[in-house]
């Protein structure tokens, strides 16, 4: 009975101190919000010009938010349009990818079979009316909203042609329900190996995916090849979904944790699956996120697949939507998930920052080791490890510029005007001729690009100057130095032939065969395929996740 007392007395303390805890919370997030009310009138008063309500408080909430974490975002009503699309792979309008260039905004790939595409649109076209609306200085987030519209009403854009001798032209485009594909390709691979490339996570990724898996089995694929490397995520119930196409039904796959009992959830999966034995490999790299870990995760976990590629971004936070005012919403983070080890694959602790308010990743020292259903070790807190790493060389500055200053994408838009075919996506490659082309094409003036060799002397000698070693003799040194090191971009663009040709090649053929075409010529070069497909054919399929043959 004395026992009994002191546990009823316990639990009522208990209950009297979080009953106090919360009202003192509740207290002074009244006491802020009242702060924040009163400030923000007195601005309005008193401050000596006018000032944007809406502006102004959306970027006090866009900064609360981010200090959260990056994923916590609040969506105001005219931007709920974009993140519809993102989570359902449709909209309505023309169907073309757009980007911001010096020139303005072009055309950067219309999607294959869209109204965008019949009409005529091409890549590099610059958008310079939209109806009666001229788009000088507009950005592209201004265009894709008046681009976009109801199924079935019409368009009238006018673009400037690059490489034409008739530049101007006018399209009057009907808009169409636009599905973006989550699968962009599919198909057989040598060896009998299906290979499928899934680059997001919507409503329509599980039907596609299932549809692929199935014609690529009965077309007598013996393994599959799962390419999720750039796929940033989407909907956790479509992984959970495209999960149960190769494990068997009622598997656990995934389980939530958030704020208290209520809010954990387990995932299982819910459909019949199309194969529970066929060989299969997951392609991931950094930009492999969300979703795409949640499915590597579960299938490394399960011992299902092996996993190749590099260490995955690490993202291991689960978002939900609410309702606002004014039709508002707030994206919140609400979980954390847990794959079937049992680990969190969250790379970055946000509620942990630098004194400077930058977050790091969790260090490998401090992960800790848990095991698959087969008793390999697998780690937490830093996204997923491959259980194939494939080293890639890094990519250096002059590549980089290539394709970040559109050189590449230019010099496709000048091909495909003037050459009416190329070979088919698999047998194209950049011959000798193509790329002589293309160093004639850039033009030396308008090319930037770093001269790090150039710059390091040029810092070595303002040192030696500022430290008093700049002598005659040393100053003849470094002029020599700096002759032998001087940058010649053609040149440069010989020895780095080998890293260009591959950006340059999948320019030149989406130009022709879209985005499809684009994946396929990749792959006659692809060494995290390559790898795959001799494990998937030989017996380190089964010595890698520690199965009896």
């Amino acid at each position: 009975m004395k026992k009994l007392t002191l546990l009823v007395a316990a639990l009522v303390a208990i209950t009297i101190l979080t009953s106090a805890a919360t009202r003192s919370r509740k207290t002074e997030i009244s006491r802020n919000l009242d702060i924040f009310n009163s400030l923000y009138k007195e601005l309005q008063t008193f401050y000596v010009d006018s000032i944007d309500a809406e502006k102004s408080i959306n970027t006090a909430i866009n900064a609360m938010l981010n200090d959260i974490d990056p994923y916590t975002e609040y969506i105001p009503a005219k931007e709920q349009e974009q993140f519809r699309t993102m989570t359902s792979g449709e909209y309505g309008g023309i169907g073309s990818l757009i980007q911001e260039s010096p020139r303005g905004v072009i055309i950067s790939e219309p999607y294959e079979g869209s109204p965008a595409y019949e009409a005529g649109l091409r890549p590099g076209d610059l958008i310079v009316m939209i109806d009666a609306d001229s788009t000088l200085g507009w950005r592209s987030s201004a265009v894709s909203e008046k681009l976009k519209g109801q199924s079935g009403s019409m368009v009238k854009v006018t673009v400037n042609r690059p490489y034409v001798s008739d530049s101007l032209k006018v399209f009057d485009i009907k808009r169409a329900k636009i599905q973006i594909p989550s699968v962009p390709y599919y198909g057989m691979l040598k060896d009998n190996v299906g290979y499928i490339a899934l680059n997001t996570f919507s409503e329509k990724s599980y039907p596609e995916v299932r549809d692929a898996t199935e014609e690529l089995i009965k077309k007598g694929a013996k393994g599959i090849v799962l390419d999720l490397r750039g796929n940033g995520g989407g909907l956790v119930e479509s992984a959970v979904q495209i999960l149960g196409i190769f494990l068997p039904k009622g598997t656990t796959v995934l389980n939530t944790r958030g704020k208290g009992v209520l809010n954990e959830k387990v995932y299982k999966t819910s459909v019949s699956p199309v194969d529970t034995k066929i060989p299969l490999a997951v392609l991931i790299d950094g930009a492999s996120a969300s979703a795409s870990e949640i499915v590597t995760g579960a299938l490394q976990d399960l011992d299902r697949a092996v996993v190749l590629g590099n260490r995955s971004f690490g993202k291991g936070l689960v978002q939900s939507t609410r309702q606002l005012p004014y039709d508002g919403l707030l994206k919140v983070t609400v979980a954390k998930y847990y794959i079937p080890s049992g680990r969190l694959i969250q790379a970055i602790d946000y509620s942990h920052r630098n004194p400077d308010g930058s977050v790091a990743r969790i260090p490998d020292s401090l992960t800790t080791v848990f095991h698959t259903a087969g008793g390999r070790e697998v780690r937490d807190g830093g996204g997923i490890t491959p259980d194939v790493t494939i080293e890639y060389p890094d990519v250096n500055r002059l590549t980089f510029n290539v394709v970040r200053d559109n050189w590449a994408f230019d010099f496709a838009n000048r091909y495909a005007a003037t050459h009416s075919s190329i070979p088919a996506p698999e047998d194209f490659v950049i011959t000798d001729t193509i790329y002589e082309e293309f160093k004639a094409f850039i033009d030396p003036a308008k090319f930037n690009y770093d001269k790090v060799c150039e710059t390091a002397v040029d810092q070595m000698r303002k040192l030696a100057e500022s430290e008093g070693y700049l002598n005659d003799s040393v100053s003849a040194q470094f002029d020599i130095l700096s002759s032998m090191l001087k940058h010649d971009l053609k040149h440069d663009l010989d020895i780095n032939r080998k890293n260009i040709s591959p950006y340059l090649a999948g320019e030149i053929v989406s130009r022709y065969y879209h985005n499809r075409g684009e994946i396929l010529n990749s792959l006659q070069d692809d060494r995290t395929v390559d790898s795959a497909l001799v494990i998937i054919n030989g017996p380190r399929y089964n010595e890698i996740l520690n199965r009896q043959k």
